[in-house]
């Protein structure tokens, strides 16, 4: 009997250890953190500060040491709704931005400002409408990248104490009432309408301007033709001169060179005073063929004559 009572709280105690062990085991467990790349964790021990955890394994004192607030390291973005803005010209738009944050120091964010992120918002909208109470319409339509600038920097500043870095903000939609985009709408489709006249007139005149740059200069290319032509004209005319010259000139040489040759042949033929009155009378017969009304006669060919007459004579004597 007593063996039996001693086995079984031999066995109840190793029951009672096992499940020691068992819980001890499952609470070194459930303490053990393993922070995952780009975040980080905030602990506090018994209600403190104690540090922050980077990325990697960490353990954590069961029912001392709490993990207050799990933080994203990596950029994020807060798009916020439309805000009614009233510009410096009294219209009324909707503008809604997106702002990209970041958080550089966990420990600011954790305890720097009960909703950051609300407060964002909040500080977005009063800013830009601050930003847009100064310029008008046509400035808020055409200065996106002022007040983007502008805005960034202010809620950088502002929210530097709470361990946020606001790297950008943007202005996604600008609208504007409803009577004022048909305005703009109009105003736009005259505006194209105007380009689209000065770009038909300028195309019209500059095909004019080609087309009279055209017929200048096939005028001119005409004229050049012409004067090449008159001078290739010219070059022939004075060439076939020239050639008829040449013949002329070569004519007479042969004529001079024949008559000097029968001169020749007629003083090496010693001629006597009957052939030279021969001579005399042809050329007499021919000048008197022509139209000449005066003719002078050489003293010669009168000797000539009066020696034909008596010659004459003394034939009819016989």
């Amino acid at each position: 009997m007593l063996i039996t009572n001693v086995a079984l709280i031999s066995t109840g105690g190793l029951t009672a250890l096992i499940a020691v062990a068992i819980l001890l085991i499952l609470l070194i467990v459930c303490n053990i953190r393993i922070v995952p790349q780009a975040r980080a964790a905030v602990v506090e021990r018994l209600g403190r500060y104690l540090t922050t955890w980077e990325t990697g394994l960490h353990f954590k004192i069961p029912f001392i040491d709490r993990v207050a607030k799990n933080v994203i390291l990596m950029e994020q973005v807060a798009d916020f709704p439309p805000q009614p803005v009233i510009t410096k010209d009294n219209v009324t738009m909707q503008i809604d931005t997106v702002v990209f944050y970041q958080i550089t120091d966990c420990k600011l964010y954790a305890y720097g400002h009960v909703n950051p992120i609300s407060a964002i918002e909040n500080l977005t909208s009063t800013t830009l409408r601050n930003i847009i109470g100064e310029l008008d319409l046509d400035g808020t339509l055409t200065s996106r990248d002022v007040i983007n600038t502008k805005m960034r920097a202010i809620l950088d500043e502002v929210t530097d104490p709470w361990g946020i870095k606001v790297n950008r903000v943007e202005l996604k939609n600008i609208i504007p009432p409803k009577e004022i985009q048909d305005a703009m709408e109009k105003q736009m489709k005259a505006e194209r309408e105007r380009r689209e006249a000065i770009l038909r007139a300028e195309g019209e005149r500059n095909a004019q301007i080609l087309v009279a740059e055209g017929k200048k200069q096939s005028m001119i290319l005409e004229a050049e033709a012409e004067k090449q032509s008159a001078i290739l004209r010219a070059e022939a005319v004075k060439e076939t001169k020239i050639r008829e010259s040449e013949g002329e000139a070569e004519a007479i040489l042969k004529i001079q060179e024949a008559t000097a040759a029968g001169v020749r042949m007629i003083n090496e033929a010693a001629p006597g005073q009957g052939y030279i009155a021969i001579k005399g009378l042809e050329a007499f017969a021919q000048a008197a063929d022509g139209k000449s009304t005066k003719i002078i006669i050489p003293s010669e060919i009168q000797s000539l004559a009066g020696l034909a007459t008596t010659a004459s004579e003394l034939m009819k004597k016989e």
